[in-house]
């Protein structure tokens, strides 16, 4: 999978969506960024959350499985080669849905935070439409629920205390296909699965942003 997302990396360090947005600044803001901050950005792809916590004065570490991500550290969600809490804060934006085991994912993400938890990611919006990302996109393993995310940081420790559902996103529909370079054959399936989240311009792409803090009991 590193490969196929090596040879996306330039798509997505480009892509408007990605690189800019409402989840952005919210992830970002619930990060508590502040001089010295260490920060670790987990499946970084093109880099923007590391870039805006760099901006806000955080030290800031990016891991992907992607070396053609240019991460600090090729690594995988689900094996963190860092020390338990060497970060203050750990941040995850649009990628957990690829995670194959989401579970150890989140598991090491919190291992390896001491203080928050940031995780910012597509939300579950149907069967229908999670076999349409499949389809478009064979690395895409599964959406979450915002109470399936609230459960995976309350098991491993971490109070949820800020979520924002992002429910009126839309992405161009074209756009969102090309960016994976879906094969013309693949399209009318794709809308067809879809159903009510395209109109045939646009995909309904909701989003939910979660802000886990460390219990302290």
């Amino acid at each position: 999978m590193s490969d196929v997302w090596s040879a996306r990396a330039e798509a997505f360090r480009a892509s408007e969506p990605h690189r800019e947005g409402d989840d952005l600044d919210l992830a970002v803001e619930w990060c508590e960024p502040a001089e010295g901050v260490k920060a670790l950005d987990v499946a970084t792809g093109g880099g923007h959350v590391a870039r805006r916590l760099r901006e806000a004065g955080c030290e800031v570490v990016t891991v992907d499985p992607a070396p053609g991500m240019q991460p600090d550290v090729v690594g995988r969600a689900e094996s963190l080669p860092f020390a338990d809490g060497s970060f203050d804060v750990v941040v995850c934006r649009i990628a957990a849905h690829h995670f194959p085991d989401i579970a150890a994912a989140v598991e090491e993400m919190a291992r390896v935070s001491q203080r928050l938890l940031v995780v910012d990611d597509l939300l579950f919006d149907g069967e229908g439409v999670e076999e349409a990302h499949r389809l478009r996109d064979p690395t895409h393993v599964r959406s979450y629920t915002e109470d399936e995310w609230r459960e995976l940081l309350g098991t491993n420790g971490f109070e949820v205390e800020q979520v924002e559902v992002l429910g009126g996103r839309r992405l161009a529909l074209e756009p969102w296909l090309d960016r994976v370079e879906v094969p013309a054959d693949d399209r009318p399936r794709i809308l067809e699965l879809l159903g009510d989240a395209s109109d045939g311009e646009t995909v309904r792409m909701p989003l939910v942003v979660l802000q886990g803090r460390k219990s302290q009991s």
